[in-house]
């Protein structure tokens, strides 16, 4: 099997190096592609918030990386496998995330709270609907509430 993807877009910030915290505190512009056409972003104006799929280009496939590990290297956390965080190495590099839009135009988007770099390939831009987040009650371990407290 073979799949083929093509960035629809790029991030374009002031944040060039990946770092763990303060994602709110940088504004990121989306800019489409060449061949996307204007007509793309038409009413995402209307949206409080996107969802983003991106290629962490910059990242490590898994494997080599490791399949398990502690969050952010921190020993004090259990040892959980790649699929219980949601670190940027990845089997197949792909991210995913939820910002707030400031302004769109007619080739760009600005989001608050992206969580990318300067450059990284966007593959697809979802709006968010209230109905399309999670249902019922959201369980998770006490470490990861942790890893969140400084993120946005």
């Amino acid at each position: 099997m073979s799949i083929q993807l093509r960035p629809i877009g790029f991030v374009r910030a002031a944040r060039t190096e990946v770092l763990d915290d303060e994602w709110d505190s940088v504004a990121a512009r989306v800019e489409l592609a060449d061949d996307v056409p204007d007509e793309a972003l038409r009413g995402l104006e209307t949206f409080s918030h996107v969802e983003l799929v991106l290629f962490a280009d910059r990242a490590t496939d898994v494997p080599p990386a490791p399949w398990s590990r502690h969050p952010r290297g921190n020993p004090e956390w259990p040892n959980v496998g790649i699929f219980a965080q949601r670190n940027k190495d990845r089997p197949n590099r792909l991210l995913v995330s939820v910002a707030a839009i400031e302004q769109v135009s007619a080739r760009f988007v600005v989001l608050r709270g992206l969580d990318a770099i300067d450059g990284t390939p966007v593959l697809d831009i979802k709006p968010w609907f209230s109905w399309s987040g999670p249902r019922g009650d959201v369980v998770a371990p006490a470490w990861s509430h942790a890893l969140g407290e400084g993120y946005f």
